[in-house]
């Protein structure tokens, strides 16, 4: 790193310029937290390397902002979107005080953490991939909520059976097939199972939907994000299963949610 590189504007302006050259899009902002996380000029040498080769901003520096919350991300964890916020605010208005809620498929526990700091609330979290099962310990501890590693519903205690007011579901939707179209920040950086779907994409929802009525208590709520193109097999998974169906969107975040509620007898 040259000399002139390392003071005032002129630094700042390399920075963004290296940054705006691999295509970031707010490299000014990009280049305000590099440089707010780095240890020294050497640091953040390698820092800005390895955003320019393609590596997630939050796996660099460590964390993400999600709705208002700074949430821990580790090396290879799904990186929480701005567009499940908009699953975040559905969920709040069925959340109770005091409600057993769920974050499934949970990655860094983005979405837990966020309603158990909005509500009082019995958090559960469960993810099949260690790394997220140890970075949503992280992110959840001040919830006093509880973790589980596994397959789905599998590792939840048994207790929790007709229990669970609220399960929250961002489960992988991209099909197979469409994974090498992702960004590279995806496509390199993030699992493959935070993102594979399966043929269609719809996969996994097909196997959280069917299990949730054994989990949700009477008149409990499931909601899954999903896209737009997926929404009508979405609502026809649902449907299926027994659950009462609605849809709602966020143009201005480009977010669908599938809601399903568990009707009493």
């Amino acid at each position: 790193m040259k000399n002139d590189w390392i003071h005032g504007e002129q630094f700042f302006s390399t920075i963004v310029t290296k940054l705006q050259g691999a295509g970031c899009v707010f490299a000014e902002d990009e280049a305000k937290l590099l440089i707010a996380s780095a240890g020294g000029t050497a640091e953040l040498s390698d820092m800005v390397e390895r955003r320019i080769s393609g590596m997630p901003l939050e796996h660099i520096i460590g964390w993400a902002e999600f709705c208002g919350l700074r949430i821990m991300v580790d090396k290879r964890v799904f990186v929480p979107r701005q567009r499940t916020a908009f699953l975040v605010r559905q969920a709040t208005d069925l959340i109770r005080q005091k409600s057993v809620v769920l974050d499934l498929c949970c990655g860094s526990g983005a979405v837990g953490a966020v309603l158990a700091h909005m509500k009082q609330i019995e958090l559960y979290a469960a993810d099949i991939d260690p790394a997220s099962v140890q970075c949503t310990r992280r992110n959840i501890i001040t919830a006093d909520g509880h973790v589980y590693e596994g397959d789905l519903f599998e590792p939840l205690p048994k207790q929790l059976t007709g229990r669970v007011d609220v399960i929250v579901a961002n489960a992988p939707y991209v099909p197979t097939k469409s994974i090498e179209f992702l960004p590279p920040e995806a496509r390199m950086h993030e699992a493959r199972i935070a993102l594979d779907g399966g043929s269609d994409g719809l996969d996994v929802q097909r196997r959280v939907v069917a299990a949730a009525p054994l989990w949700l208590a009477p008149g409990g709520h499931l909601l899954v994000e999903t896209s737009e193109r997926q929404t009508s097999q979405t609502v026809a998974i649902f449907t299926h299963c027994g659950l009462k169906t609605r849809v709602t969107r966020s143009d201005e975040l480009d977010a669908t949610v599938v809601i399903g509620t568990k009707t009493t007898p």
